[in-house]
């Protein structure tokens, strides 16, 4: 169990049958009545923010969440599926549980899953990737500004825009939180 008192950013707790993480907190104790605290707090299965006071001395039951690293091998119709190094043991994932980032995994890349009672509602995919780029327009001699863009695909089938001087065949870095170029990727 944990104490109201003791909300910190990133603590986890079930509230009615919920997963929920603080993700901001706000101690408050007014001049006249009693203290309260007020919660920004997130529903890390369906990602809903919502804010709340309590009272300090309420508790609730503490959520511990399984984090798995664990290699994306391959996908069969809407189940990807996710090796353990360890044991070997395939884990498989609805589409659904996926988010916008995961388009930019390849096959074998490290990924981290996000487990809950068993049940896995969420896959972390690296936050940095090397891509080779396999469709762009060529780019033309002297092209060196780097502030136009244009679009190109990547080997996973996902668009981002780069600068002019990147030709197919390159390898690029991605952030894939934003899905934005970073450079050229090294090696």
């Amino acid at each position: 169990m944990i104490s109201v008192s003791d909300f910190r950013n990133g603590v986890t707790f079930d509230m009615d049958g919920k997963v929920m993480q603080i993700v901001e907190f706000q101690h408050v104790k007014p001049g006249k009545g009693a203290a309260f605290v007020r919660v920004k707090m997130r529903n890390v299965i369906t990602g809903g923010v919502t804010e709340r006071t309590f009272n300090p001395n309420e508790k609730y039951p503490t959520a511990f969440i399984e984090r798995k690293k664990m290699e994306y091998s391959y996908s069969d119709g809407g189940l990807y599926y996710f090796m353990d190094s360890e044991t070997y043991e395939m884990t498989p994932v609805e589409e659904s549980v996926l988010d916008g980032s995961f388009k930019f995994v390849k096959e074998n890349d490290p990924c981290t899953i996000l487990v809950y009672k068993g049940s896995v509602f969420g896959v972390e995919a690296p936050n940095f990737v090397d891509l080779e780029v396999t469709k762009t327009d060529p780019g033309l001699a002297g092209n060196t500004a780097t502030n136009t863009l244009k679009p190109a695909t990547v080997e996973t089938g996902a668009e981002v825009r780069v600068p002019l001087f990147i030709n197919e065949g390159d390898k690029i870095s991605i952030d894939t939180r934003t899905g934005e170029y970073l450079s050229r990727a090294k090696g």
